[in-house]
Order: structure tokens, then C-alpha cells, then sequence
């Protein structure tokens, strides 16, 4: 009788936890735009979530640690004229966000350490180049201040944070319908695309040129999505004919035939993967689905090895994805989800079981750190670099907040030489007006706090 060997792996009883409700954010109105995007940005500092708004497009911005139930007053990051259809944190400063919105515009927003108190309309940087609406934005992984947008346009923009302009376009001649994915690869040189013409490619976006493509990756009509993995390889999920979910790994050299191709479910929402380069695991969440799935990648056949899946009842309408330094490393976390409800964002955590307290090494491998390899100006010339490794061994210590500096050129010189017309104040005024404001609500908060400690004061005696 032959006995079945079960695969090694430390990774295999991998267990979601979800957080109490002390530790969810309540009442928060999620975004009920149809758009395949995660609604949902997380870092060691901030959550971000784009919620419903009149009048306009807008999202909320919370301090990590401000759980519970959300003030419905509560200032949100107000400066689009549509709906927001994605925002992304930038790896290299906690402080700074880069929105997409069906206004045709990508806005960079600057977060002040504490929270918002007030509404922020003013963007630092206003990036204007697609003629409809943005639906991406990815954040270059390496280089400092580096941003690509992809839009309804079916243009892809690389934009230079730095300066506010489009330093690289890749036009419809690319991509000649819908894009619907995009992902830089971990040094930065390439980016992996899908596109509703069917094709997934590889491109080297310096260039402009196409360094791979694969025509169906999966052969039903529903959107793909695809992501670089370990060892140059392409994770796509998707649907068969059958409309069956489908999850592929392919290698970028040889894509006439898959890796790996694996059936899932019959469930109608597109698949979302998350990838995490330290421990070669990607988690795959459906929106409308109540699941995460998550598969090991290996470097031998059969190359993807399903783990396990989270479940729970609600569905989910968005997700976020803390980046490794944000994860606690003492509980042997290796994940965290910010999972959108309805009215809700609650946070899951990806847990290894160990008995030990002590820092678990083969779990926690060096990992990228907050700050850039490259300028923008170095990896614009052709150079590539790894993100900058660093430890998690004592613990994530954020650096000090760093101030984004954008050079308006000749946008803010041409503004500066536009009089103002009569009756309107003057923009140093309305600055020193809102510093006013903003100290006179800080000022407010701590009376606020003083009232309640002695509220509770009365109460105990």
C-alpha cells in the first residue's frame, strides 16, 4: 500500500485572524464605484480607503491606531471632481499618496503626521496628461519619486513626481483597448501589463518595447490580472471559456504553455493577487468573494502549491495590503489584509502557529526598507537597483517624517505671474488663515480631552 507524502512546508498552516471590533474601522462609507481596483491602501502609518462623496471624488485617511467607530464629520482628502477609482501609498515616504480619479487627473497628497483636522483640497502636485479617466496608479518600487498612471486612454504615463511632469508615455500603439492590470517588477526595469485585447506583455517602459506577450492567458472574456513573482516569473488569474476562476503561473522566457494552471471556482468576481517576495506566497482575494486563498511558489514542479483559504461570511468589497515593515513580528504575522465591508474595514492577519516568543528568523528575511535605491533621474538614464534591504529583527522604527519637494518650474512661475483678480485674497493670506484654523482645532481637541478626563474623574468618584 503506498502511502501519499505530504509536501514540507512551513507555510502550511497558515491561519487568518481576523480583529475584534475594537480594532475595525466603523462606519466608514465605502466607495460603491464599479472599478477592479482595491479601494484600500495601507502602511505603517496610515489607512486609506476611498469612500462615497458628494459632489465630487474623495477618501479617508485614518491614522492606523484610530480604530473604532469613524466621526461621519470626519475630514476626508477632497480635491478630485469624480469619483476616485485608486490610490496608492509611495514606498519611500508613509506620508505621501497618489490618487487616481475618472477627472482625468493623478493628484500626489501630503499627509501631516497626526491625521487630517481638516478637509484637504490642495494637492502638492496635480499631474494632467490622460484624456480619460485613471483607473492606476503604481508607485515606482525603487526609484525615488517615480509614478506611473494608466487610464481609460489606454495610455500609460511615467511621471516624475519631482518635477510634475510625464517623462515616458507608452500610447494606444501599446496597448490598443482597456488596460486592466499593471505591476513593476521588483527592480523596477520592467512592468507587466494585461489589457482587454486579451494579451498579457512585458515591457520595458524606458524603451517603449514590448520584451514578452502572451496572447489568451486564459481563455474567457472577464478581465485578467497579472503580477511579477520570484525568479522572473507571471502570476495571471483570470477565467476559463467555462467561466470558471483560474490562477496561472508563467515563466516571461517560454509562455507558450504554463507552468502552472489551476481551476478555482465559478464565482463571477475578478481575482486581485497579492504577492510577498520574502516568503514566495500569493494571496488571491475576489471582490464580492468572503475568501482569501493563498498558494506557495516554488522553484521546482508543480510550482504552485495551494496552502489553504480564509474564510468568513461577509463579502468583501475592497482589500488593502500592508507592506512587510508594518507587520508584528513578535505574533509571527506575515500578512495583514484591511478587508471593506460595507460600512466596515477590518484587519486580518496572516499568522505562522509557532510556540516561541524569540524573532523567527526563516520567517522574517531582510525586506524592502523606506528608503530609494535610485533618483529618478539615475533610473531614467537605464540604471536598475533591488530595493534597499533591511531588518525586522528589533522591530520597524519609522524615520521622521520627510517633506515631498516638487518643482513647479514654469507651472507655479506662470501662476506667480497671473494677478490675482481684485476682491479675491491673496494665497499667503488664505495659507495663514488655514494655519490659524488648523491650531485653533488642535487646541479644541485637547480641551475636548480635558473634558473627558475630568468627566471621568466625577464618574469614579
Amino acid at each position: 500500500m503506498s502511502r501519499q507524502v505530504v509536501r514540507s512546508s512551513k507555510f502550511r498552516h497558515v491561519f487568518g485572524q481576523p480583529a475584534k471590533a475594537d480594532q475595525c474601522y466603523e462606519d466608514v462609507r465605502v466607495s460603491q464605484t464599479t472599478w477592479d481596483s482595491g479601494f484600500c491602501a495601507v502602511n505603517p502609518k496610515f489607512m486609506a480607503l476611498i469612500c462615497e462623496a458628494s459632489g465630487g471624488g474623495a477618501f479617508l485617511v485614518l491614522p492606523l491606531g484610530k480604530t473604532g467607530r469613524v466621526d461621519k464629520n470626519v475630514p476626508l482628502v477632497c480635491g478630485h471632481t469624480a469619483p476616485v477609482l485608486d490610490i496608492a501609498w509611495c514606498p519611500h515616504n508613509d506620508n505621501v499618496i497618489a490618487s487616481g480619479s475618472e477627472d482625468c487627473t493623478v493628484m500626489v497628497w501630503e499627509i501631516p503626521d497626526g491625521g487630517l483636522v481638516l478637509p484637504l483640497r490642495e494637492p502638492v502636485v496635480t499631474l494632467e496628461g490622460h484624456t480619460k479617466r485613471v483607473g492606476i496608479v503604481a508607485w515606482h518600487p525603487t526609484a525615488q519619486n517615480v509614478l506611473l498612471s494608466a487610464g481609460c486612454d489606454n495610455v500609460i504615463l511615467v511621471w516624475d513626481v519631482g518635477t510634475g511632469a510625464a517623462v515616458l508615455t507608452l500610447g494606444p500603439d501599446v496597448h490598443p483597448d482597456t488596460i486592466y492590470s499593471v505591476d513593476w517588477s521588483r527592480d523596477g526595469g520592467l512592468i507587466c501589463t494585461s489589457c482587454r485585447d486579451k494579451r498579457v506583455r512585458v515591457i520595458e517602459p524606458r524603451k517603449g518595447t514590448v520584451v514578452a506577450e502572451k496572447d489568451r492567458p486564459h481563455e474567457g472574456t472577464r478581465p485578467v490580472h497579472a503580477v511579477f513573482v520570484s525568479e522572473g516569473k507571471i502570476l495571471t488569474t483570470g477565467f476559463s471559456r467555462m467561466s470558471e476562476r483560474q490562477v496561472a503561473l508563467w515563466d516571461t522566457k517560454h509562455l507558450e504553455e504554463p507552468l502552472s494552471l489551476q481551476e478555482l471556482d465559478t464565482s463571477s468576481g475578478v481575482l486581485l493577487p497579492f504577492f510577498d517576495p520574502d516568503t514566495n506566497i500569493v494571496y488571491l482575494c475576489g471582490k464580492g468573494d468572503s475568501s482569501i486563498r493563498y498558494f506557495e511558489i516554488t522553484s521546482e514542479a508543480p510550482f504552485l502549491h495551494y496552502l489553504s483559504m480564509f474564510s468568513s461570511k461577509e463579502s468583501q468589497r475592497g482589500m488593502g495590503y500592508m507592506p512587510k515593515r508594518g507587520l508584528e513580528v513578535n505574533k509571527c504575522e506575515i500578512a495583514r489584509f484591511y478587508k471593506l465591508h460595507e460600512r466596515k474595514c477590518e484587519p486580518i492577519a496572516m499568522t505562522v502557529p509557532r510556540k516561541s516568543d524569540l524573532f523567527q528568523e526563516d520567517l522574517y528575511p531582510p525586506t524592502a526598507g523606506p528608503d530609494p535605491a535610485l533618483t529618478a533621474e539615475e533610473w531614467l538614464g537605464g540604471r536598475d537597483a533591488g530595493p534597499l534591504l533591511i531588518s525586522l529583527k528589533d522591530g520597524y522604527v519609522p524615520p521622521k517624517s520627510r517633506e515631498l519637494r516638487v518643482n513647479r518650474g514654469l507651472d507655479s512661475a506662470r501662476r506667480r505671474a497671473t494677478p490675482e483678480p481684485s476682491g479675491t485674497p491673496s494665497s499667503d493670506i488664505v495659507s495663514r488663515l488655514e494655519e490659524d484654523v488648523r491650531n485653533l482645532n488642535a487646541i479644541v481637541q485637547k480641551l475636548q480631552e480635558r473634558l473627558d478626563r475630568l468627566e471621568e474623574t466625577v464618574q469614579a468618584k
